[in-house]
């Protein structure tokens, strides 16, 4: 057999996805590294996946801004009654699970935990934006979305920090 070193993995594809892939497996578990796939650009690629879904939710955020929104501090409180839909649903409650997830993965030494969130988040916040208008004329309903949103923003950044992979502004 031959052996690879752990730098040669980062040399090749980033410290973001090694790390990423590396804590997507619970530690008694065998591995074997997928170079391409963690090279991929696509939603194949977890790591790309989830660091895509906040760099795609920081560009809704700047469009916000750029047309004269106040930023994210002004979503702070808020009406989310306006958020109907079953993916606003559907994310709203896998927001609502991130701390007692958090602390069930800090207790039982899962990082892994933390990586199947993220995705799950992450493809709820695909399906989410695939299928509602963020920013649309109603302002009720374009701050309760923007709210929503940047929530997601917040806890996948949050996820990431902890796993020590970076949170991409834009890809």
């Amino acid at each position: 057999g031959s052996y690879v070193t752990l730098r040669d993995l980062i040399e090749w594809t980033s410290k973001d996805a090694v790390r990423f892939f590396l804590l997507s497996r619970k530690p008694d578990t065998e591995y074997t590294f997928d170079v391409d796939l963690a090279v991929a650009q696509n939603n194949d690629n977890p790591v790309y996946y989830v660091q895509y879904a906040h760099a795609r939710i920081q560009s809704v955020l700047r469009a916000w801004q750029e047309a004269g929104g106040a930023g994210v501090p002004a979503l702070k409180d808020v009406d989310l009654s306006a958020l109907e839909g079953p993916q606003a649903q559907a994310l709203m409650l896998l927001l609502a699970k991130y701390p007692e997830m958090l602390s069930a993965a800090a207790a039982g030494n899962a990082p892994h935990d933390v990586t199947f969130y993220l995705r799950d988040l992450a493809s709820s916040y695909h399906s989410y934006y695939d299928a509602e208008r963020i920013l649309v004329d109603d302002e009720a309903v374009k701050l309760a979305r923007l709210a929503l949103v940047a929530a997601t923003a917040q806890v996948l950044h949050n996820g990431l920090a902890v796993l020590g992979v970076s949170a991409p502004e834009r890809m």
